[in-house]
């Protein structure tokens, strides 16, 4: 097996597991925690992506760096100092993030969130906690990103596996028979962060090769890679209020409890990432390597292999949360209350995640040849629509408004971002990119769903009912954007006759 479907592989079985635990655990915190407490641990997951502002590009940075020290790029020496300088600044950062939220968890419980059954006191020792957390896993992502680039993605993986179990797991554990309270929940957050955060540490220095002196602070390492860091920056702040600021607002104009459900159906919905995160990953070292070698053949074969795969394994998902979130949320949960008040943002929330999702790989492309502007440019004329429309339509509207906002402002993304990319990088590639990679797999797919919209069982009474019908129509809609691939068809058909020929053989003897 190659190393690229290796990586692939472990990303997908690594962070799919570690999916499973934070999704399958949530209905536990939610009974035993309410659901103003589930708002404070979306939250806590808000301000996690906030904090990858801070980090100045450091983490993608790595990953590109370290990608290239294996392309040759780096020495060993010049590896380590960058590293070294990372290290230096993500910590001292990780300080002043603590230190600042902690400050400010007084003023936020106090006069920012809105709670009606926890006490103000509870909801500010909570964030205290939650900002020591913040910080170390803010820190980890400087190694996270340099286990990616070296493409130690297998074993990270494994290790990644087990940790989400423990820190998941363990959360529920303390919660059913220990202390029942948010602050016991952050606290075993903190303990799983430290552990974490010296496992993937240690690794990193053993992996990188020792160099005639000792890693030191380097202005020169850093100036080296500051203009992509600093592209990578901006990028990263125009995305953060892209997708964050609306739970910016809502926290400030619903209450606890209503953001709560927003939370739900956002975190939902954020899941298809876990389906796109792994084939990115492990194909961008890759298309950096390719880049590099100025092998443009390789990289737009490459770069249509990730974007179909990324199409026929989000679209069936996608278009089943968007036709039956109801039914998908009372499989999950058995809660019918809890059905009827998040599918609405759920269905709206799925589709624009499913629209973003398809700009990761010509994004990644853009990355691995060094190229942020178009992305920044894009991002500034996105926000000056988004705050606004924000602001105007969420009052209205409410959390449903917020989500249809997305969905228009990814459609937008569809449309101008793909067409200027395509005038710079891999010239005659756009055209097949809509039909091949998006059209052809969505159509397919999206068939099977319409049809199987008249057999959906008739109420949200049978969970049983509904996992067979949405495994049956998923199935079925994911074989027909599979059998509309140009690029992945062939590899399937492949993958089957050898399967078949091999039993033929085992049993044949």
């Amino acid at each position: 097996m190659s190393q690229i479907r290796r990586n692939v592989l472990a990303n997908y079985l690594g962070q799919g597991w570690a999916a499973l635990m934070g999704l399958a655990f949530i209905p536990t915190y939610i009974r035993y925690l309410g659901m103003e407490a589930y708002g404070l641990i979306g939250l806590f997951a808000a301000l996690q992506a906030w904090l990858t502002l801070l980090d100045m590009g450091m983490t993608p940075t790595l990953n590109r760096e370290m990608a290239r020290y294996t392309a040759g790029a780096h020495s060993a020496e010049s590896i380590q100092d960058l590293l070294r300088s990372m290290e230096i600044l993500c910590v001292s950062i990780g300080i002043l993030i603590f230190l600042g939220a902690w400050a400010a968890s007084g003023f936020l419980a106090n006069n920012w969130l809105q709670p009606q059954k926890l006490q103000h006191r509870d909801v500010a020792q909570a964030l205290s906690i939650m900002a020591f957390v913040v910080s170390l896993r803010f820190v980890e992502g400087i190694y996270r990103g340099s286990l990616y680039g070296l493409q130690r993605q297998v074993w990270y993986n494994g290790v990644g596996a087990i940790l989400a179990t423990l820190r998941h797991g363990g959360a529920v554990a303390i919660l059913a028979w220990g202390a029942s309270t948010v602050q016991a929940f952050f606290i075993w957050q903190g303990v799983i962060s430290l552990l974490t955060l010296s496992v993937y540490a240690r690794s990193v220095h053993r992996l990188l090769p020792k160099a005639p002196l000792p890693p030191r602070f380097s202005l020169q390492a850093v100036a080296g890679v500051w203009k992509f860091a600093s592209g990578m920056l901006g990028i990263t702040f125009l995305a953060l209020l892209l997708t964050q600021v609306d739970k910016v607002i809502l926290s400030r104009m619903l209450s606890l409890a209503e953001f709560g459900d927003y939370t739900l159906a956002a975190t939902l919905a954020g899941a298809i990432g876990v389906v796109i995160s792994p084939i990115t990953l492990a194909l961008f070292p890759r298309m950096v390597e390719l880049g590099i070698a100025n092998d443009q053949l390789s990289l737009n074969k490459i770069y249509h292999q990730g974007a179909q795969l990324i199409t026929i394994l989000t679209a069936p998902a996608v278009l089943l949360l968007v036709f039956f979130a109801p039914g998908v949320v009372f499989m999950w949960s058995g809660n019918v209350e809890l059905s009827v008040k998040v599918s609405p943002m759920l269905s709206a929330l799925a589709l624009g995640t499913f629209l973003n999702g398809l700009m990761w790989m010509p994004y990644q492309c853009q990355l691995a040849f060094g190229w942020t502007s178009l992305t920044l440019k894009t991002n500034i004329v996105a926000v000056a629509f988004l705050i606004p429309a924000i602001v105007f339509i969420v009052p209205r509207y409410g959390g449903v408004g917020a989500a249809w906002i997305w969905v228009i402002l990814n459609a937008s993304y569809i449309i101008f971002h793909i067409h200027f990319m395509h005038r710079r990088l891999i010239l005659t590639e756009k055209w097949i990119w809509y039909f091949y990679d998006l059209l052809l797999p969505v159509g397919g797919a999206l068939g099977v769903i319409v049809l199987a919209y008249g057999l959906r069982p008739d109420r949200l009474t049978d969970r049983w009912s509904w996992f067979v019908f949405l495994l049956m129509s998923g199935g079925l809609a994911f074989a027909a954007a599979v059998l509309s691939c140009n690029q992945i068809r062939p590899r399937v058909f492949v993958a089957v006759k050898r399967a078949i020929l091999s039993v033929a053989m085992k049993y044949g003897k």
